[in-house]
């Protein structure tokens, strides 16, 4: 099967593997659409995020979607020709984290793409059944892969309890910032706000629907947001750029007794803080890694028309020309690119 191997940073090589086998508790799934991620930009430009290190050759990509084509001999609830999103994070399911149902902060999660863990950019993966979501004929496998950053948005907005009528301030209009946008709506936002430095994604949010659009390097966004609320500011804030103003900028917009969620990842581990401010205005503050039990929500949002991820999509390309598609993902202007396999 054709697999593209991250070989050495901005190196790709595409290399013949053998086809897996399904084991008993899995579904082996012909692999149709894979979403390019930041941190597979992030690994391909610098062999590296943080403590992560590509140290042997890596298959990168693990927002995916495909169809089954065999089912091991245990599973039940799938079978040949169902098409399924692929939730890409399998925990080890007998840590107290798992076993309190925090399955996603699971220390020996195997998450795809993950060194040393193999991701989809590849014709076939062999995954555990229960990890595997099936898609109803309105979803594609496009929107199917692109159920991981939804899910990222629904879990950060739980994390904020984002409810009906709440004002949300999102600060990075990339594709993380415009899932929480989507999961926002979706739980009864009717005010969402959007920052970011770069005019054409501010005005791609606003064609999406945020309220508000606020070019960071241009506005002061807390005159902006007090301008915005009558000076009361944002009932969420959700952080999803990882940028250290932004970071510091969340306790200034985020009303009094608000919550602030912190999504994206900064460049250095500390950011300062004012903490005499936290505590003055009562401010929660919640980190928000990753997701769990978000799939079934992301399809059923997908398919009653609630949220729409395939218009995030700046192009597809073919696994022959991974490298030129991640090239083109790492321009400015680029919010999603998509690898698509015809295996």
């Amino acid at each position: 099967m054709r697999t593209a191997v991250l070989v050495e940073p901005t190196e790709f090589e595409l290399e013949d593997r053998p086809r897996p086998s399904p084991g008993p508790d899995d579904v082996l799934v012909a692999v149709r659409d894979v979403g390019i991620c930041g941190s597979d930009v992030h690994y391909y430009e610098h062999g590296r995020i943080g403590d992560y290190v590509v140290e042997d050759p890596l298959v990168l990509g693990h927002e995916s979607a495909g169809e089954v084509v065999e089912v091991g001999e245990n599973v039940t609830d799938h079978e040949p020709g169902d098409r399924v999103a692929l939730e890409p994070g399998v925990p080890c399911r007998r840590c107290a984290h798992c076993k309190r149902g925090d399955y996603h902060l699971c220390e020996s999660v195997r998450f795809m793409a993950t060194p040393p863990h193999d991701g989809a950019f590849t014709e076939y993966v062999s995954w555990p059944a229960d990890f595997a979501y099936t898609l109803p004929e309105s979803v594609s496998t496009a929107e199917g892969a692109l159920c991981e950053p939804l899910s990222v948005g629904i879990h950060a907005c739980r994390r904020g309890s984002v409810g009906t009528g709440d004002t949300v301030l999102i600060t990075g209009a990339g594709p993380i910032g415009l899932m929480v946008l989507e999961a926002a709506r979706a739980a009864g936002a009717t005010d969402v706000i959007l920052t970011d430095v770069v005019d054409e994604k501010l005005a791609f949010a606003e064609k999406r629907g945020a309220d508000l659009a606020v070019n960071v390097a241009e506005t002061d966004l807390d005159a902006a947001v007090a301008e915005y609320t009558d000076g009361v500011g944002a009932d969420v804030v959700v952080e999803a750029s990882g940028a250290e103003p932004s970071i510091k900028s969340t306790i200034d917009v985020v009303r009094r007794g608000g919550t602030v969620v912190l999504v994206g990842l900064a460049s250095e581990a500390e950011v300062p803080i004012d903490v005499l401010e936290l505590i003055d205005n009562e401010v929660d503050v919640h980190g928000s890694f990753r997701y769990k039990n978000t799939y079934d929500a992301a399809v059923d949002l997908l398919a009653d028309g609630e949220a729409d991820v395939e218009g995030i999509i700046d192009f597809q390309s073919e696994l022959e020309d991974i490298d030129a598609a991640f090239r083109r993902a790492m321009e400015p202007t680029v919010v999603k690119g998509m690898i698509s396999l015809d295996s």
